[in-house]
């Protein structure tokens, strides 16, 4: 039930059907560790730290417990099969239609155009529902073997015990710095919890995900990290929130590690992380472990939250309240994450390409469908997916329908989760309106007798330059793309277009994060009383629904920090099989969130829009730990892992932290 126990010697072997002799666990690469970035210039780099009197280096041991996304809605299926069509539909709480249908057609041995996905307005997904199921398989087996529909559908219970999990990372990291706080190197070491099976989703050439952008948003030469997969008894998982593709855990270790770092060298937290954090003239910027940040004005954004929450006067009430035997901390975090995957030539899954395909169909009113390979879990594509439209050609948002989550009615897509609907599908959304407002350009020109080069456009419009009398709407062009009207030749009679988007790099949208807590040393419950949060995130397509998405990220993290955990005890039996005992967050342990921005657009997105879906409960985490740990520090309390419980913290005070991955006697 313990990843560090599972690789003691003589530890029962989970896995002898494979042939294992150990827990260890071996990647479709043949690796039983994966690593990034380079050790022998980090570990050099921290020797010479540790034998120079200017220098520190700081070692600490976190652990990111197992938790569960838990959507409103758990997991189900309805099958049928046809059998005088030979034709297979599947209504799925699936956040990946078109890829669970290949996946399907692979298994069942059916053929593919014979299978129909439909995953309409599902409650909530967070990563859970972009894994095959056995149940949804089981569902189809069921209707080929009776010729009747069949339903499979999870309660609460089997979902937080037998879907995908999220986290479950033990990290050790060390970080090197000078004593004025220039950082110069960071190591971390990874166990990570499986589960009884290799259940993870991640691209293939990252079977630790996007871990590796764990060296953050600083500015330092060395970094490397190694990740040991176990298994351990318990659920196979680890898609969850990933869902972030492990870039969750990325930023907690290194925003714990940069807190201590602080914390060490008497240095205030803000101010070492703007001493370290990347400048604007550094982009494009090359991390340490090889990605390639494409824009950001960090020290900006840090700055914003430093003012929206009064950092210096939250210093002094802080000094004011010690002084009274109060105990109020204070929480930073600075993020960055890797979204929208991914480029083909470096991420597939199930060597599927990581592109997303659009269709544009604008009818002889100008009414527009646009469809989606995406699936909208409630992020509110059918808005924000018109809005771009609408943008583009000056086709009203009411006009325009957005279609999802069909297999026949949608072109092929890898879905929705790791926030890439809008750095891919919104890219492919940009490109196709372009393409639609190009052909409406010939469309103009054969109508007003002119060369296409005479031609300007204004929202909505193709005008004679210098003569905006002479010109046609889009309405005005759609219906004469279907009219007698002679077109060039070569030129079809219609506005419709297609496109496939395979985006250059990742997006990287980054943020500041500042978090106040009090800490009731008595009981040790811990009281969010503020949370501040300022995102970069490109272009914002639509405001309302980017602070919507903050606000459930920030709850996320704050159900995460306090008082989420799928804990087991020795017998492996799952101890948080209900709402009753697998707490979340409500109203009532979350203060009205305080948001910023500011807007620094990707320069290789269309629109230059960098994702926000996961960037909330990427940052907040952290926040909430360094504010508790803030807090406690009058006690000597330099670290306690997550989630910080009254009895934890108490714990904590008493100078007895408990592990939370063992096993509850």
């Amino acid at each position: 039930m313990d990843a560090k126990r599972a690789m003691d010697p003589g530890a029962p072997v989970i896995r002898d059907d494979k042939g294992q002799t150990d827990n260890s666990l071996t990647d479709v690469h043949g690796h039983k560790t994966w690593e990034s970035g380079n050790a022998i210039s980090t570990a050099e780099a921290i020797a010479r730290a540790e034998a120079d009197p200017n220098c520190v280096v700081v070692t600490q041991e976190v652990m990111y417990p197992r938790v569960h996304p838990a959507p409103m809605e758990t997991c189900g299926s309805v099958a049928h099969m046809d059998k005088v069509t030979g034709q297979l539909t599947l209504y799925t709480t699936s956040q990946a239609p078109h890829a669970h249908r290949t996946v399907y057609a692979m298994v069942a041995g059916l053929p593919e155009q014979k299978i129909r996905v439909i995953s309409p307005d599902i409650g909530g997904g967070f990563g859970n529902k972009v894994g095959v199921y056995p149940g949804y398989v089981l569902s189809i087996l069921g209707t080929i073997v009776t010729g009747k529909p069949v339903k499979w559908i999870e309660d609460r219970g089997e979902n937080l015990m037998s879907t995908s999990f999220a986290r479950d990372y033990h990290m050790t990291g060390k970080i090197a710095a000078t004593k004025d706080g220039k950082i110069l190197a960071v190591d971390v070491d990874v166990l990570a919890d499986h589960g009884a099976f290799n259940g993870v989703a991640q691209p293939t050439n990252y079977p630790a995900g996007f871990f590796h952008i764990f060296s953050g948003s600083y500015d330092y030469p060395d970094a490397h990290c190694k990740v040991t997969p176990v298994y351990t008894n318990k659920a196979p998982g680890g898609v969850a929130y990933a869902c972030s593709f492990r870039i969750t855990e990325a930023v907690y270790v290194i925003e714990r590690l940069v807190d201590c770092l602080a914390a060490e060298l008497g240095m205030d937290p803000a101010e070492l992380r703007l001493k370290n954090l990347l400048k604007p003239e550094q982009f494009p910027y090359t991390s340490p472990t090889g990605w390639v940040y494409d824009s950001g004005q960090y020290e900006k954004t840090m700055r914003v939250a430093m003012e929206i929450a009064g950092y210096d006067e939250l210093r002094r009430e802080q000094a004011e309240k010690r002084a009274r035997g109060e105990y109020m901390g204070i929480g930073i975090s600075f993020f960055t994450e890797g979204v929208g995957a991914g480029p083909r030539k470096d991420m597939d899954i199930l060597g599927l390409g990581m592109a997303d395909g659009i269709e544009l169909r604008v009818h002889p009113t100008g009414k527009a469908v646009l469809r989606l390979s995406v699936m909208s879990q409630g992020q509110g594509h059918e808005t924000t997916y018109a809005q771009i439209v609408a943008h583009e050609l000056g086709i009203p948002p009411e006009d325009i329908d957005v279609v999802n989550g069909d297999t026949d009615q949608t072109p092929f897509g890898l879905g929705t989760y790791g926030s890439r609907s809008m750095p891919v599908s919104g890219a492919a959304a940009a490109i196709v309106s372009r393409k639609v407002k190009e052909r409406a350009r010939i469309v103009a020109a054969a109508a007003l007798e002119c060369s296409p080069d005479d031609l300007e456009w204004e929202l909505g419009r193709w005008s004679v330059k210098g003569d905006k009398e002479r010109g046609k709407t889009i309405q005005e062009i759609a219906l004469l793309s279907h009219s007698s009207l002679e077109l060039p030749e070569g030129v079809e009679g219609h506005l419709d277009a297609t496109a496939v988007y395979n985006p250059p790099n990742l997006t990287y949208p980054y943020g500041a994060y500042i978090c106040v807590v009090d800490v009731d040393p008595g009981t040790g419950v811990v009281k969010v009383r503020r949370f501040i949060a300022v995102d970069d995130c490109g272009t914002r397509v639509n405001p309302m629904l980017v602070d919507g998405q903050v606000h459930g990220g920030i709850a996320d993290g704050i159900g995460m920090a306090l008082m989420e955990l799928i804990a087991f005890d020795t017998d492996g039996n799952n101890l948080g099989g209900s709402f009753m005992d697998y707490l979340l967050p409500t109203s009532m342990e979350c203060p009205s969130f305080e948001l910023g921005e500011t807007v620094t657009p990707s320069p290789h997105h269309p629109i230059g829009a960098k994702g926000v879906g996961e960037s909330a409960t990427v940052g907040s985490p952290a926040a909430v730990v360094n504010a508790v740990m803030d807090a406690l520090a009058p006690f000597g309390v330099r670290h306690a892992d997550m989630p910080l419980t009254p009895s934890n913290v108490w714990r904590a005070i008493q100078g007895n932290p408990i592990r939370v991955d063992m096993a509850i006697e």
